[in-house]
């Protein structure tokens, strides 16, 4: 399936692909948390609080398909995919991947599932060993596992090399001799050594130049249907999520605030922070682009070692103050619920956000409302004041 069906005009990926289909997950994830504790003292440590970095997320996903995660720098989104394949120790919640919840398993039932799920890093270039040539990169996880050795190693090295685009020749050059994108080549043919069944993608191409970026994903969206790859994709960019996801979680400050389609979270938004974010997302129509109007975040993140109490949203949401500043948001944290198949949201007031003028605006349609200027209208003899030129 490729990204235009997911995101646009063909059959809807999760119709097949998503939990209400019926079909077993092959990752369940259930209140899942990763804490880092804060300590004190030089001498005598004190544990005085924690750095709430995942706290409390759950979904699914089954076989084949990719679910995006995205959110704001500082969300938990890098330390949930790492929390899964578990380079960092979750501090509470279930990880069930294929129906064996990984969290029973000790450091060496745990090695043989990693050769189930493996992952893509963000810097394609510190995430390799530069002491290394490309194959000896490539080849680790087969050493580490003894998947592979002598000839039948250095076949499958090379035929990894060329199944990522890359000369199998390449096999004795070190990173430094690599451009940026083809190091994640390099980073993609590592994760694919060992045939497995999960990748999780940690920002891929986030590091990468535009063109390279479209390289990388048409890459693995072609390595999906070879090799029926399932995706854990997290990134920040909701345009390259939408187009390559068949679901989309939307995170903030450590919980999924929205669960749904990609297209239906790209149509039908439901969560404040979800229109916001979509409202960034360029629209490649001079007109269109020149009359809609941005929802503009006011603040920072709050710090995730002192998250605001009620909706952790609440401080920066942009609903609230139109509907009066209810006090609801501040004192109750808003349960997750499901208020289509398979879209969930967690807002008190998600009804609203359906059919309002920013969402309408933020998803770029043409009866959009024009932008408030926020500063005095230029001289008539300004050049983008003349009639026709504001799409210039």
């Amino acid at each position: 399936m490729t990204g235009s069906e997911r995101a646009g005009g063909g059959a809807p990926a999760a119709a097949a692909t998503g939990p209400a289909s019926g079909v077993a997950p092959l990752l369940d994830v259930q209140d899942l948390k990763v804490y880092f504790p804060i300590r004190e003292g030089l001498i005598i440590e004190r544990h005085v609080g924690d750095i709430r970095a995942v706290d409390g997320i759950s979904f699914t996903m089954t076989r084949g398909e990719t679910l995006g995660l995205v959110g704001e720098s500082g969300c938990g989104k890098s330390t949930t995919g790492r929390a899964i394949i578990r380079l960092y120790e979750p501090s509470a919640g279930r990880i069930v991947f294929d129906g064996v919840d990984t969290m029973t398993l000790d450091r060496a039932g745990m090695k043989g599932m990693r050769r189930r799920m493996q992952m893509i890093f963000q810097d394609p270039y510190s995430s390799l060993d530069p002491r290394m040539t490309a194959g000896g990169i490539v080849s680790e996880p087969m050493d580490i596992h003894g998947t592979h050795a002598g000839d039948e190693k250095r076949a499958r090295v090379r035929d990894l090399l060329e199944t990522v685009g890359l000369n199998p020749d390449y096999a004795e050059r070190y990173p430094h001799e690599f451009s940026g994108g083809q190091r994640q080549r390099i980073g993609v043919a590592r994760a694919l050594a060992l045939e497995p069944e999960l990748i999780i993608a940690d920002e891929p191409i986030s590091a990468l130049d535009v063109s390279i970026q479209a390289q990388i994903i048409n890459l693995l969206e072609r390595l999906q249907a070879r090799l029926g790859l399932t995706y854990l994709f997290i990134a920040h960019d909701l345009s390259v999520v939408r187009h390559i996801s068949d679901r989309i979680a939307v995170m903030y400050l450590g919980r999924i605030v929205e669960l749904a389609s990609s297209r239906t979270l790209n149509r039908e938004p439901l969560h404040p922070y979800t229109v916001a974010l979509l409202s960034a997302i360029p629209i490649p129509d001079p007109v269109v682009e020149a009359r809609r109007r941005r929802i503009i975040l006011r603040g920072d993140v709050p710090s995730p070692a002192n998250p605001p109490s009620g909706c952790r949203f609440h401080t920066r949401c942009w609903l609230r103050d139109r509907l009066g500043n209810p006090e609801v948001c501040s004192t109750e944290d808003p349960p997750t619920r499901e208020l289509a198949p398979g879209h969930q949201v967690a807002c008190h007031f998600a009804e609203k956000v359906d059919g309002s003028a920013e969402q309408v605006q933020a998803v770029g349609a043409r009866d959009a409302m024009p932008p408030q200027p926020s500063t005095p209208p230029l001289p008539p003899t300004h050049p983008q004041s003349i009639p026709g030129a504001a799409g210039a």
